[in-house]
């Protein structure tokens, strides 16, 4: 039995906290990459950058705030000296909305603003859910026209494939809440019965995982699913039960077929015809921006936001398949999402004020990318010039100053190993290049670089470490006084 000596120092236990990650040089640059190409997406539509702290105060972010002392459920809150709370944005329309009032009379109206930054959620964490993720948003606030709305579609689409999703392999599908509060109010469901109406709208929710019979189930006295567990339903009757499956089958080949079946379902009810009419008013907008039933598809079992969207809502789906933990083939899922919310800046200033916009999740957009084939170029790390001679040091490092002032990531290895560790270092750098100068080079006023990634490519074709040796794949010596340019050239994709 070991003894713990009275006076050894009490040392903490290296750990990250639950939900939060460590990224490395390969992760942050697919995710930059990405935030980059999707901000550049939004900024040719017209919107403006904007950036809003972290914190907001806890009053302001209104979502998942419980009515008790310290409002901490949902978000990280905490007490500032002057006795107000703030807390870590949970995303960034609710600071959009903060800042929109804040500024009403001096900014453009309609206002369009993109931004892009880390989020926090206080919940608990699991495989793929974090409480620390970065989102990427376009919102417009400002105006209530559907216009608005397709614009906000078409862009989502765009920014997708400029992310790397190439089209065919994603569709954004379309749906309007009006719809479901038509359809709610023409089988008697009171706008008061809160519990029903969530019920009736979460069975929907479920259509693509359930099919109508589980969907069926849900409407009325409930279901039990296959480990025994059983779900309450929405307690509803037959024939409202039927009308709701009626509307779920809606959807058909193509925008203008599915706005027929709809109107004949909801559009004889007040918010059901409205609903309509948007769509209508969505897909003429998106005819002419050349966005067709390929990219985006009026889905009327779309359900997002219970309590928080007002009009249309989409949601964009990587159609790829992939494999869950049982090696079943299962549907990526969604990597975005918007509709309109006309009632966000009213909580501070006492009247609606339209808006809309599109968000995606950058970190679950990456790893749809990795999971369709197509991950993110991977990061490439700095030149590393060997220390080969421990006299010669002053002139690596000169080396080392002449391509950075090229433009070239450089850095010398200040380690105390030998050329095969110096070389095993290069590789997990992820070095490109490596310039290697021994004392007979330098007698020769020469260098010798070698071209990591090419060299790579190159041994896949060597069957053997005599060959290879032999072979001296992708490497070369050149005049020292030539490295800049023959670096240069190395680098050339």
């Amino acid at each position: 039995m070991t003894e713990t000596k009275p006076n050894a120092p009490s040392r903490p236990l290296a750990r990250s906290p639950r939900g939060f990650i460590d990224r490395r040089a390969d992760a942050l640059l697919a995710e930059r990459s990405v935030v980059e190409k999707v901000l550049r997406v939004y900024e040719s539509w017209g919107y403006e950058r904007l950036e809003t702290p972290s914190f907001e105060y806890a009053d302001a972010l209104g979502k998942f705030l419980p009515d008790q002392d310290r409002p901490n459920e949902g978000v990280f809150a905490l007490e500032d000296d002057d006795g107000q709370w703030m807390s870590l944005r949970y995303d960034l329309t609710a600071p959009l909305a903060r800042f929109a009032a804040q500024n009403w009379d001096s900014l453009p109206k309609p206002f369009r603003r993109c931004a892009a930054g880390p989020v926090w959620r206080n919940e608990k964490p699991g495989p793929g859910r974090y409480r620390e993720f970065w989102q990427c948003d376009a919102d417009c606030v400002g105006s209530a026209r559907p216009e608005a709305d397709a614009e906000a579609i078409a862009m989502g689409a765009a920014a997708v494939e400029a992310a790397g999703v190439p089209r065919g392999l994603y569709v954004v599908n379309v749906s309007n809440r009006k719809l479901l509060d038509g359809l709610l109010a023409k089988i008697g469901v009171d706008v008061a019965d809160t519990a029903t109406r969530l019920g009736v709208l979460r069975a929907v929710d479920k259509l693509d995982r359930l099919g109508p019979e589980g969907v069926e189930l849900l409407l009325g006295a409930g279901r039990k699913d296959e480990s025994g567990d059983f779900t309450k339903g929405a307690g509803l009757g037959s024939n409202a039960i039927a009308q709701v499956l009626a509307f779920t089958s809606t959807r058909k080949t193509t925008r203008l077929e599915t706005l027929n079946a709809l109107d004949a379902v909801v559009g004889d009810t007040e918010l059901g015809a409205e609903g309509v009419a948007e769509l209508g008013a969505i897909d003429a907008t998106l005819r002419a921006l050349a966005i067709l039933e390929d990219r985006a598809f009026f889905d009327p079992a779309i359900v997002r936001g219970l309590e928080y969207y007002t009009g249309p809502v989409f949601e964009a789906e990587l159609l790829t398949e992939t494999l869950d933990e049982k090696g079943n083939k299962v549907r990526f899922g969604s990597i975005g999402s918007g509709g309109r919310y006309d009632d966000l800046v009213m909580r501070f200033r006492g009247e609606r004020a339209p808006a809309t916009g599109f968000s995606l999740g950058v970190s679950r957009l990456v790893a749809a990318l990795s999971a369709s084939g197509r991950p993110p170029e991977a990061a490439q790390g700095p030149v590393v010039i060997l220390a080969l001679d421990g006299d010669a040091m002053a002139g690596y490092m000169q080396m080392a100053g002449e391509l950075r002032a090229a433009g070239i990531a450089a850095e010398v290895y200040l380690g105390s190993s030998g050329m095969k560790a110096q070389m095993k270092y290069a590789d997990r750098r992820k070095a490109p290049v490596v310039v290697m100068e021994g004392s007979q080079e330098r007698e020769a006023g020469k260098v010798t670089l070698k071209d990591l990634k090419l060299g790579a490519q190159l041994a896949q074709a060597i069957e053997s470490n005599e060959a290879w040796r032999r072979e001296r794949p992708a490497q070369v010596e050149v005049p020292r006084a030539q490295l800049v340019e023959a670096v240069q050239d190395m680098l050339q994709p």
